[in-house]
């Protein structure tokens, strides 16, 4: 199923991503460090959505209280039905 969350705090803007049999598939984020986000997504990319979450959630960046990958944690969380 594909999902799209608006994020709160980070320089990117949206994520889209899919779920499928539990695993996180597609992740594109919209703005933020190019980069670094698709090295996010290509890492997640087939993983198990709560694995992810136990890995990024809780991520920094810099002083903020969230960062993109902390937010794609609560992407899942949210899509899972877990937040």
């Amino acid at each position: 199923m594909a999902y799209e969350y608006i994020t709160r705090g980070t320089c990117s803007r949206k994520i889209f991503f899919d779920i499928q049999d539990g695993k996180v598939r597609n992740v594109r984020f919209v703005s933020g460090c190019d980069g670094n986000l698709q090295g996010v997504a290509r890492l997640v990319e087939g993983m198990d959505v709560q694995k992810v979450i136990d890995q990024l959630k809780g991520i920094r960046c810099g002083g903020k209280p969230t960062s993109c990958p902390d937010q794609l944690a609560r992407a899942l969380e949210q899509a899972a039905g877990k937040a």
